[in-house]
């Protein structure tokens, strides 16, 4: 910078002219290179300490860049008379430069290249016919590339390829803005003066850039950069004025933190600067990224893949909003971050965080879209519709316990590398963490316990929402369940909340189908093999009824003689029936059974006893009788 240099001029000034006396003669000059050459005094002086290095830690970091920076707005106020010398001085000295090599003049040139990457934009153009968000930007592609194929196919004048390298670049820069500012859907006004302001803040960086590539002074660059600044400033104040949205107070607020933002600039504090500009306009580049995303309808077939797309632009923006500012704190040598070794790692943690933090929001919300789209996934209709439900039932129990978990290792994942980009000892958080885990892992066993077994159960798909189980002494339907108890609905009423750790071994009766058997017992004089054709009747009305008949999955049938009883011949039977209604569709079958078999004369066993003998046996049987009788009289009367 100029104030350095100028500095380092007056500080070596009086070196110079006390070498340039004549007053010190060859015989001193050969005796203290003479002295200088001694090892003893060469030591004396490595071990001295280096009182220019202190003295310069020991100055105010504060008063220099105050120092410096009043210095070079004093210069550049003082080089405002000559901006116009300069400027036509180096418009001059392009104009000759290419002349003299047998060029046009640099704005012919400069139009050139423009005309043909506006051709071949126009070209491209009319070969496309989609209007999706790559496409509203594809054309300012195939103008750049044109233009960049002309501009480094010629050798172009040495001093006019600076130019047109500057202003083509800044050209590039607004279109792309302005394209940008039709996608996001802004009203006419504010697109007016968005494009209005990109135009003038190219125009003054490519101007400076150029100016700096001429050889312009450095106070009349910085002069030319303040009075686009105070332009750019009126026009940002004067657009925040006009927020209708906003109350007086808060556009008043706006209106201040904008000249707030602008004195930064003006004191040459690059880093304040981006993140005031950051606050003020990031919030609103990354709703709009999202909302024109989202309106170029881009993963429409998927949710997955459109979070993807949205979350992944933003993260793009914001990351690129974090290299410029780490480019502009590594560019900047007198920043506070390059003076302050502390400052300067903490200044890197932030922005390593920030980045972590982009990261982390992009995966859990990839994690948590995808768990939402595949617990809202609509059910398969048809034959396999059971089993689709009973997974998905399971999905949802499952499901929302891993989200949490998703959620809860991301966060201490990305707030531990957080904090340790940021300087924080995270060894002893840790310890703490692991000890504070055993003690709760010690005193909660059982929830614990409970916990897991449930997760597993799940895993196992061992019973869903709506089946019969058996469990233990606990059987019932299930009704729901948490993330450490099952709640069971008895058949006669009662809820049992059941922790999964006491459920052990799990009788499922309401899975896949089931089998009924029951017996029958007939009279010894039935015809067995009319009561198998009746019972095969009965099957056949069974599956008819449209009330139970899809419910069967084998009809009723008579399995035959199981045994021969007390009382008559014991047939069995059995049906395969689907998983629910078993109790209900047996007693049905029991009525129709009783039906058939009276009308056709099949008598059912009746237990019956027969009580016969001759007259000596009744005889002796009164005579006990009477012999009891007499034994307990005489006991009564002793």
């Amino acid at each position: 910078m100029k104030w350095l240099s100028l500095l380092l001029i007056m500080l070596a000034s009086p070196v110079l002219a006390q070498s340039a006396s004549p007053g010190v003669g060859q015989p001193k000059v050969d005796q203290l290179l003479e002295l200088l050459r001694d090892p003893e005094i060469q030591t004396w002086l490595s071990q001295r300490p280096n009182t220019t290095t202190l003295s310069k830690d020991q100055a105010s970091s504060v008063a220099i860049w105050e120092t410096a920076t009043r210095g070079r707005i004093d210069a550049a106020i003082s080089a405002i008379p000559r901006i116009p010398v300069e400027v036509a001085a180096s418009s001059q000295r392009v104009r000759q430069d290419a002349l003299s090599r047998g060029y046009a003049p640099v704005l012919p040139m400069m139009f050139a290249v423009m005309l043909v990457g506006i051709a071949a934009e126009t070209w491209f153009k009319r070969r496309r016919t989609n209007d999706g968000l790559l496409d509203q930007f594809l054309p300012v592609g195939v103008f750049s590339a044109a233009m960049a194929i002309v501009f480094f196919t010629f050798p172009w004048p040495p001093l006019g390829r600076v130019v047109m390298a500057a202003y083509l670049a800044a050209f590039v820069v607004y279109r792309i803005a302005s394209t940008a500012a039709d996608l996001v859907g802004m009203d006419r006004q504010l697109r007016v003066r968005v494009r209005l302001f990109v135009a003038v803040a190219t125009f003054a960086v490519a101007s400076a850039a150029a100016g700096k590539g001429l050889g312009v002074d450095l106070a009349v660059r910085d002069a030319i950069s303040y009075l686009f600044s105070v332009f750019l400033l009126a026009m940002a104040v004067e657009c925040a004025g006009r927020l209708a949205n906003k109350r007086p107070a808060v556009r008043a607020a706006i209106c201040l933190a904008i000249v707030a933002i602008w004195l930064l600039w003006c004191v040459d504090l690059p880093g304040l600067f981006w993140l005031g500009v950051y606050a003020f306009i990031l919030p609103a580049i990354l709703r709009s990224v999202g909302a024109a995303t989202n309106a170029a309808g881009l993963g429409e077939d998927s949710p997955l893949r459109k979070v993807l797309l949205v979350r992944g632009a933003r993260a793009v923006v914001a990351l690129i909003a974090v290299g410029w500012l780490a480019f502009v704190w590594h560019v900047d040598t007198n920043s506070l971050a390059h003076q302050n070794p502390e400052v300067a790692a903490f200044l890197s943690g932030a922005l390593k965080s920030v980045v972590v933090l982009l990261l982390a929001d992009l995966v859990w919300h990839l994690a948590g879209t995808a768990i939402e789209q595949r617990i809202k996934a609509p059910q398969a209709a048809g034959e396999d519709a059971p089993a689709h439900a009973a997974a998905a039932t399971r999905l949802h129990t499952l499901l929302p316990i891993f989200r949490n978990v998703i959620a809860v290792v991301v966060f201490v994942v990305a707030a531990l590398t957080v904090l340790a980009e940021l300087g924080v000892e995270i060894g002893p958080l840790i310890a703490g963490a692991g000890i504070f885990g055993v003690a709760l892992g010690f005193g909660s066993q059982t929830l614990v316990k409970d916990v897991i077994s449930g997760v597993f159960y799940m895993l196992d798909d061992a019973f869903r929402v709506g089946e019969y189980i058996q469990a233990k002494s606990y059987k019932g339907t299930v009704e729901g369940f948490s993330l450490r108890s099952v709640r069971l609905r008895h058949h006669r009423g009662p809820v049992f909340t059941v922790p999964f750790g006491e459920l052990g071994a799990v009788e499922n009766m309401s899975r896949d189908w089931s089998v009924d058997k029951f017996r029958i017992s007939v009279a010894y004089s039935t015809d067995i093999e009319k009561a198998r054709k009746l019972t095969k009747k009965i099957g056949a009305i069974l599956q008819a009824d449209p009330e139970f008949g899809p419910l069967f999955i084998e009809p009723l049938k008579m399995k035959g003689v199981e045994e021969f009883g007390d009382y008559g011949i014991v047939l069995s039977f059995g049906m395969t029936l689907r998983p629910g209604q078993t109790t209900t569709i047996r007693r049905k079958a029991y009525a129709l059974i009783r039906e058939a078999f009276t009308e056709n004369d099949i008598e059912f066993a009746t237990p019956s006893v027969q009580v016969g003998g001759d007259e000596r046996q009744a005889a002796a049987a009164v005579s006990t009788v009477t012999r009891l009788q007499q034994a307990k009289a005489a006991a009564t009367e002793t």
